[in-house]
């Protein structure tokens, strides 16, 4: 790994209006850019909405449709390698992606294992965990609820990548529109980051970078207004370093657009694996046989 600068934009993922977002992506590309990054972490289904009520109708093919072309075009615009999630069509299924382009082109895209709430209504969970060569580092993504299970971050280390990259679009707590319950609901969801992906981070001795929708992206009628179903999401920008301290953040009280930027020191991540406790060193994956098993039985 060389050392790299990364920017991660929490930002509002409106339902169902893909132009007003890649032009929005666009704007802080320059932002990022001129911030010197090289990298770029934008949310999970950022493009499409969360699941939108038409996502079947809108959702595009990767790396063929219009929404990647357009990321793509930006990546090569900007000369940053850029990460951003859309709905995927691939034949007559949808999935949660997060696809990753950069300077060159386009590079790969994750989809989306777990699904949960009502996303299954939705989407299909993917089957791969890939880990890329963006030139700087080695990278892996996680999306969201897949953040919640240890084995796909250990999986994308013992891959090789370096830095995990953790789009979201996290209903963690609903608010209203006081400044108490803004507060609550955005300090629950820095609870919930900081709590489990410090040591996502430390027990894989990676670099990880979070970015989290921001704000209502809208109302879905089949469901109550104050629904924590709804699409209404707390943001939040986090990055960790490879013993699990966190080394840049967003502000903790309001729900808003912003953007955080900050340098992944390769020291720091040398210097993190080349503990006599590093664990991937210690580990005894003979043991850990359970871990492949079903739970239930016929």
């Amino acid at each position: 790994m060389q050392s790299v600068r990364v920017a991660a934009v929490s930002m509002n993922g409106l339902l169902s209006e893909p132009d007003k977002i890649l032009s929005e992506i666009d704007a802080w590309c320059r932002k990022a850019a001129d911030a010197g990054s090289d990298l770029v972490l934008f949310p999970e289904l950022l493009v499409h909405g969360h699941c939108t009520p038409n996502t079947w109708e809108i959702a595009e093919a990767v790396p063929d449709g219009p929404s990647t072309r357009r990321i793509v075009e930006l990546a090569a615009k900007y000369g940053v390698v850029l990460s951003v999630g859309l709905s995927e069509k691939e034949g007559s299924l949808v999935y949660n992606t997060q696809l990753l382009a950069g300077p060159a082109g386009y590079i790969g895209k994750q989809r989306k294992l777990h699904l949960s709430r009502d996303e299954v209504l939705f989407y299909k969970g993917g089957r791969e965990i890939p880990v890329f060569d963006v030139g700087k580092c080695k990278v892996g993504t996680i999306i969201c609820y897949d953040n919640l299970f240890p084995e796909p971050a250990r999986i994308l280390a013992l891959r090789g990548a370096d830095v995990l990259l953790m789009p979201h679009a996290a209903r963690v707590k609903m608010w209203d529109d006081t400044p108490q319950s803004m507060v609550a609901a955005r300090q629950a969801t820095y609870d919930l980051f900081v709590s489990g992906y410090a040591m996502r981070a430390r027990e894989n001795a990676c670099f990880a970078l979070v970015a989290d929708q921001a704000g209502r992206a809208g109302y879905v009628e089949n469901h109550p207004r104050d629904s924590p179903a709804q699409p209404h999401h707390a943001g939040a920008a986090l990055a960790f370093d490879p013993d699990g301290q966190l080394i840049a953040e967003s502000q903790r009280e309001l729900i808003q657009d912003e953007m955080i930027v900050c340098d992944f020191d390769a020291a720091r991540l040398a210097a993190a694996r080349s503990l006599p406790n590093y664990t991937l060193k210690t580990r005894r994956p003979e043991l850990f046989g359970e871990l492949v098993r079903e739970q239930v039985s016929c």
